[in-house]
C-alpha cells in the first residue's frame, strides 16, 4: 500500500468517526428515550448456576425486547417485535397493539430503567425467571395530543426461553409487588 492510499484510507476512516459522532450529537444515533436500562443479578438464580456469557446474552436479548416493546406500542406496528416475544406474552403485546389501533392512541414507553434479579435458571439452560422492578415515564397520545404523562413502577415476573439464536420473552406478567 503506497503512502497515497493509506492517508486516503486513514482520512475515510476518521471522516466516517466524525460523522457518526456529529450524528450522534444531533440525537441520530440511538434513541434515548426508549433504549432501556438494565441491571441484572443472577448470584441468587438456582438451581443452576447462570454462566458468564449466558448472563450477558440474556441482558442483551431482555434490552433487546424492552426495546422492541417500546416501538410496537409507539408505532401500533406488531411487526417490530422482531421475534423477542412468543407464546402468551406475543398474543398479550399484539392484542394490546389492536385495542390501541382500535381507540386511535398509542404508548410510549420513555426512559426504562429495570432492576431484574435472576430467580430460578432450570437445570436443563431451557427456562429463566427473572423478576424485573422497572421505572419508565408512561404517555399516551392521540395523534399529537398527549392525554397521558405519568411516571411508572412495575414489576413484572418474566420467563425467558432460549429460541434459535437469542433469548425471548414466553411469559411477561405484571404483579403487584415481589
Amino acid at each position: 500500500m503506497t503512502m497515497v492510499q493509506t492517508s486516503r484510507r486513514l482520512a475515510a476512516v476518521v471522516t466516517t468517526a466524525l460523522i457518526f459522532s456529529v450524528a450522534a450529537a444531533l440525537g441520530f444515533a440511538a434513541d434515548t428515550d426508549t433504549a432501556p436500562k438494565v441491571t441484572i443479578d443472577v448470584s441468587k438464580a438456582g438451581p443452576r448456576t447462570v454462566e458468564a456469557m449466558t448472563e450477558h446474552s440474556i441482558l442483551r436479548d431482555y434490552i433487546f425486547a424492552w426495546e422492541n416493546l417500546a416501538h410496537t406500542l409507539e408505532a401500533n406496528a406488531p411487526d417490530l417485535l422482531n421475534g423477542s416475544f412468543t407464546g402468551a406474552s406475543e398474543t398479550q403485546l399484539i392484542e394490546s397493539v389492536t385495542n390501541q389501533r382500535r381507540s386511535g392512541v398509542s404508548a410510549r414507553y420513555l426512559n426504562q430503567s429495570h432492576k431484574v434479579d435472576a430467580v430460578f435458571y432450570a437445570p436443563e439452560g431451557d427456562l429463566i425467571e427473572l423478576h424485573d422492578t422497572v421505572q419508565f415515564n408512561l404517555m399516551i397520545v392521540d395523534g399529537n395530543n398527549k392525554i397521558f404523562d405519568q411516571p411508572v413502577e412495575a414489576h413484572y415476573v418474566v420467563l425467558l426461553t432460549p429460541g434459535a439464536d437469542r433469548w425471548v420473552v414466553r411469559q411477561l406478567q405484571e404483579v403487584e409487588h415481589f
